[in-house]
């Protein structure tokens, strides 16, 4: 199957896997042996955004990156509304249809609702779980309940996203420290899967979900103490302006009291972009402990 957009072949240089997704079909990276990883993405990201780790744990781990139907280089089947409910149904979906087994999770921004709610299902198939500026409960906090109206409201925030590409855009640079990570590259390689309108609606679903997912984010977080004794590696970007303070950090410490922390003082959001080598070294630290 051809590549639906063009990535840099240096920064991105992974074998292409395809999923037949009902009518759809799902792409995911499948690269190296040993323990199993899966990596999981948030807004507007998708496989691309784990890169770096991959690169560097590839000859020691086996990585799974899949990127949600509507994401990156994924096909949503007919009917797909991109809400994080069927994102992790379409996961769940995935990690039986591969015979994922004794997985390592790693989580960030929505990946962690979307992972989390296959993680208290499945808690006997999980080995442990790296958390990264995310959260799996309904919002409480006035900032991101502000977010999500603006970003994911009507009709501004469709405007915003659907005309604007404005996550796409705006939110990724905004939620990486390090400018100088900021490349043309790295803008085109997000930029690139919403070339139309139609194609930028999963970008606006997903903050609007904050508030329109209340009732499923509650069914997970009921749920949560049931992952007590998973081991669990938390990285924290301080610099993460999009409601994710220190409170929500210790909030996951208290969810997974078998944690180990690290603060990043010179991350934002998107620690992986900002920090991928803590991200390898907190996988490594966890495989080992585990």
């Amino acid at each position: 199957m051809n590549r639906p957009f063009e990535v840099d072949p240096e920064e991105y240089p992974f074998t292409d896997h395809w999923l037949p997704y009902r009518d759809g079909y799902i792409h995911y990276v499948d690269e190296g042996q040993g323990p199993t990883v899966l990596l999981l993405h948030g807004n507007p990201t998708w496989s691309y955004l784990y890169r770096n780790v991959m690169k560097e744990l590839r000859g020691d781990y086996r990585l799974i990156a899949p990127d949600y139907p509507g994401f990156g280089m994924s096909k949503a089947p007919s009917g797909y509304r991109f809400t994080p409910q069927e994102h992790s149904e379409a996961i769940q979906d995935l990690i039986r249809r591969l015979n994922l087994k004794d997985l390592i999770m790693v989580v960030q921004d929505w990946g962690g609702p979307i992972g989390l709610n296959y993680a208290v299902q499945h808690r006997e198939n999980l080995r442990g779980i790296v958390v990264m500026n995310t959260w799996a409960w309904p919002a409480t906090l006035l900032p991101m309940k502000l977010f999500s109206i603006v970003m994911g409201g009507w009709p501004f925030g469709y405007w915003l996203q659907t005309q604007r590409n404005f996550f796409a855009k705006a939110i990724v640079p905004h939620g990486i420290h390090h400018a100088e990570n900021i490349t043309d590259r790295l803008r085109k390689a997000y930029t690139n899967p919403f070339p139309t309108p139609k194609s930028r609606i999963p970008t606006w679903v997903f903050p609007r979900s904050i508030r329109k997912a209340r009732a499923w984010l509650a069914n997970i977080e009921s749920k949560l103490p049931s992952l007590s004794g998973l081991p669990a590696q938390i990285l924290w970007g301080t610099q993460d302006s999009a409601g994710f303070p220190l409170a929500q950090m210790e909030k996951w410490q208290r969810a997974l009291p078998l944690n180990e922390t690290e603060i990043l003082e010179d991350a934002s959001h998107y620690v992986q972009e900002d920090r991928p080598d803590r991200v390898a070294s907190a996988i490594r630290t966890l495989s080992n402990r585990t």
